[in-house]
């Protein structure tokens, strides 16, 4: 089970006690069964499954609701607070306590870890940071190349040399080389390691000797599951400046059990990779992670990608407030669409948002830059009329449109369509959330 459909079945499973007439023991019963399905489909531990679900009962059944709180918020609160135990209750960031800040980056082969640590690089760039990249991989050589066609187009230098094979000395000179250039912060690449991770342990020592890193970061993939622990384990035992970045979140069919596994090692987890761009990196806070699983929205992170946001694209507050009610034209919904997919994947973005949860239709959100494109050329072969009033457009337009757009009858249809879902979905959410949001927003 993916974490989409992780998300989704424990959605589900609190909108059972938010319908309910009434809650009484058999159906907290039912709701905590569904949970652990869910939960163990997701290949989290089954003994960690039953020891929260336990719990969860115990507290549903037992406790006397705060004042000012009905039973069912009760409840369902209760389910955010185990599950965000189980995944490490508090967020844990990378302090960058002095410049240079040295970061050491490792992991077992395959894991994502040179693609992460340009993900890590281009994270740090976006807050204010001069970083430098040291990649000292000598068994791929294809590394180095690999990292600068990532961060060229961000103006991230790579030091390297594919040609040396001592990756200790390519560490060292590599480090040197930044703190000559004043960078902030110096992120090194060291190769992956197979299967073994005695050899990976081992590396780190030795390259930690020769660097004396800040922070050594571990790179464990998300698709192993509970194998990520005995990963996390022998890291954490062999560092005590260690942590670790869980990777391929986005379609992880394990990945709850990856995060649950890591968790229970005691190790902390700074990031998550959660797709394949470079700006597909998040800080890991176990509790807005839980929020957003659970479909109630993350507004602190919102704000943090609209913060994100402004300093790349022009997004004003009044795009908000339009977009969230609903009320845009066709060229607005393209400008907010292509301006959203800067922060994200569309479909995460949305869910931070507090009562969209999992009710948003595959059809409103599934919107990949190939469609995008497509829906470009459609609105070029549009009138001003057309774009400001899309409602006029009928059977004989479209023809005319898709004509000039060397698109098809049925592209356009698919345009208005999109168009038409997220005008009545925005349309209808629930009119307290939209003053609440645009409250934070200042709107």
């Amino acid at each position: 089970m993916a974490l989409d459909a992780l998300g989704r079945a424990l959605s589900n499973a609190l909108k059972k006690i938010a319908r309910a007439g009434t809650v009484d023991e058999t159906l907290v019963k039912e709701v905590v069964r569904d949970i652990q399905r869910a939960l163990i489909q997701a290949d989290v531990n089954v003994r960690l499954v039953l020891k929260l679900t336990k719990e969860i009962q115990r507290r549903a059944l037992e406790e006397k609701p705060p004042a000012g709180i009905s039973r069912k918020e009760h409840i369902i609160k209760i389910v955010y607070e185990e599950l965000s135990k189980l995944l490490g209750s508090e967020a844990k960031p990378i302090e960058i306590k002095e410049k240079p800040m040295i970061l050491l980056m490792v992991g077992i082969q395959g894991s994502g870890k040179t693609t992460t640590v340009a993900k890590l690089a281009r994270h740090f760039q976006k807050r204010g940071y001069k970083v430098g990249v040291v990649c000292s991989d000598t068994w791929r050589p294809g590394a180095y190349h690999q990292l600068r066609q990532l961060l060229d187009p961000y103006h991230v230098e790579v030091f390297g040399n594919p040609e040396e094979k001592d990756a200790v000395k390519l560490a060292r000179e590599g480090v040197e080389y930044f703190r000559g250039k004043g960078v902030d912060i110096i992120i090194v690449d060291t190769a992956g390691r197979h299967k073994e991770e005695k050899g990976l342990i081992e590396e780190m020592r030795q390259i930690s000797e020769a660097i004396r890193p800040h922070e050594v970061i571990l790179v464990i993939d998300g698709t192993i599951g509970q194998q990520a622990y005995s990963q996390a384990l022998a890291f954490k035992e062999a560092t005590p400046i260690g942590s670790i970045i869980v990777t391929k979140l986005d379609g992880s069919a394990k990945g709850g059990g990856a995060l649950s596994a890591v968790a229970a090692t005691g190790a902390p987890i700074k990031f998550i990779g959660v797709g394949e761009k470079i700006d597909d990196l998040e800080p890991f806070d176990p509790k807005r992670f839980v929020s957003r699983l659970l479909g109630l929205g993350d507004i602190q992170g919102l704000l943090e990608k609209f913060e994100e946001l402004e300093k790349e694209v022009e997004f004003s507050e009044k795009d908000v407030e339009r977009f969230l009610k609903g009320k845009f034209t066709l060229k607005d919904m393209y400008a907010q669409l292509e301006a959203m997919q800067k922060m994200g994947p569309l479909k995460q973005i949305l869910r931070m948002i507090p009562g969209l949860g999992y009710s948003l239709p595959d059809e409103v959100i599934s919107v990949g830059e190939e469609r995008l494109k497509k829906f470009r050329v459609i609105m070029d072969s549009m009138t001003e009329e057309e774009l400001e009033n899309p409602g006029i457009i009928n059977y004989s337009r479209m023809k005319r449109i898709a004509r000039g757009s060397g698109t098809s009858v049925k592209d356009v249809k698919e345009l208005l369509e999109q168009y038409k879902q997220m005008k009545r979905f925005f349309k209808t959410m629930n009119k307290r959330q939209l003053a609440r949001l645009a409250r934070r927003f200042g709107i």
